[in-house]
């Protein structure tokens, strides 16, 4: 659990008013990356000797996978009976991203279940979008879902998302004046800090282009790329006909364009899983299931800078992730291309029935 380790850390450096981004720990010499806010939430990990520590991070884990599960049902506007429930649950640990949250201690279930709570709340529901901004304070990365809520005319919600984030930043100036100007001013640039970006362990689009090109660094060669994917994947997620499609085009695509994304930020995979059966795509979902767990990118050599001298045929088994997360905004794509209308949320009809994908039932 080195992840937990550094959550500990950074909340010992808060309740100490010791350097929040000059410390590392762990026989990796792992540092903080998160913002400021992020590391206030952690000061009660300081408090809890370390096997209690872990111990709380399992339970706590266990907890928000079942409730992941359940709102993944919801998007998919499913309910299911505690048995299936518990049952789909059990079967979502073998799932290589969330296996590897357990064991890294990580805390990708929590941010997703903060996203997926709220965004499958009902269009103009009290305070929408304050837990999206709020997830967005603690790591970042759901910002992309901000832009899906303006794309879909919810402007309300998105401005509270953004209030949401504001305040995360305002509470971090106020109580960590000096950590917060660093890491806004100089960390949040540094994404080396995060970690070796060629890795296979990282399995964003930065990732599979550098072992692709044998390059660490590959510059342009990815930012314009990722640049044009987080366009059309924005755009595919403001046109997509359901708002589960567009949660899982945006999801999908700000783990594609990150500069790091680990295979444990694929959480995603559950409510990926759960609208694919709920649209009665199994062979789809058989398919997604087993990327998940085959764990590919683990059965290479990968020790040293071997990561960069894959030969060809290893190269999709090392970036299985972005590769299905690509495959998935082009199928997106292509049926948003063959039917150009908006959501059926905006007119109350059922428009385009000759798509493969299947009206989920309400």
């Amino acid at each position: 659990m080195t992840d937990l380790l550094v959550y500990r850390a950074e909340g010992a450096a808060v309740a100490h008013g010791t350097d929040l981004y000059g410390f590392t720990v762990t026989k990796w010499h792992l540092p903080a990356t998160y913002p400021p806010f992020a590391a206030i939430l952690f000061v009660p990990a300081d408090w809890m000797p370390v096997p209690a520590l872990k111990a709380a991070s399992l339970a706590g884990n266990a907890l928000l996978l079942l409730a992941l599960v359940a709102l993944s049902a919801r998007l998919a506007h499913r309910t299911l009976s505690l048995p299936l429930l518990c049952t789909a649950t059990a079967l979502a640990l073998w799932l290589e991203p969330v296996f590897q949250t357990f064991t890294f201690g990580q805390i990708n279930l929590a941010v997703v279940c903060l996203v997926l709570w709220d965004l499958t709340r009902p269009p103009g529901a009290r305070a929408r979008g304050l837990a999206l901004g709020l997830a967005t304070g603690i790591k970042l990365t759901p910002a992309l879902f901000v832009v899906l809520l303006l794309l879909r005319g919810h402007r309300r919600e998105a401005a509270t998302a953004t209030a949401g984030l504001a305040a995360t930043v305002l509470l971090g100036v106020l109580l960590l004046p000096a950590a917060s100007a660093d890491f806004w001013t100089r960390r949040l640039y540094e994404t080396g800090r995060v970690g070796k970006a060629w890795i296979v362990d990282n399995q964003s689009l930065q990732g599979l282009i550098a072992r692709v090109l044998h390059d660490p660094a590959p510059g342009v060669a990815w930012t314009l790329p990722a640049a044009a994917l987080a366009v059309a994947g924005s755009v595919l997620a403001g046109r997509a006909r359901h708002e589960s499609h567009g949660i899982l085009l945006t999801a999908f695509t700000a783990l594609l364009v990150c500069p790091i994304s680990w295979t444990h930020h694929w959480v995603w995979c559950v409510p990926l899983l759960a609208v694919l059966l709920a649209e009665g795509r199994t062979r789809t979902a058989a398919l997604v299931a087993l990327v998940f767990t085959a764990r590919t990118m683990w059965l290479l050599p990968h020790e040293g800078a071997l990561d960069l001298e894959l030969p060809w045929w290893q190269q999709p088994l090392a970036a299985a992730y972005p590769l299905l997360g690509i495959g998935l905004l082009i199928s997106y794509g292509s049926m948003i291309g063959r039917c150009p209308i908006l959501s059926t949320e905006q007119t109350g009809k059922q428009e385009c029935p000759s798509r493969p994908f299947r009206s989920a039932r309400r």
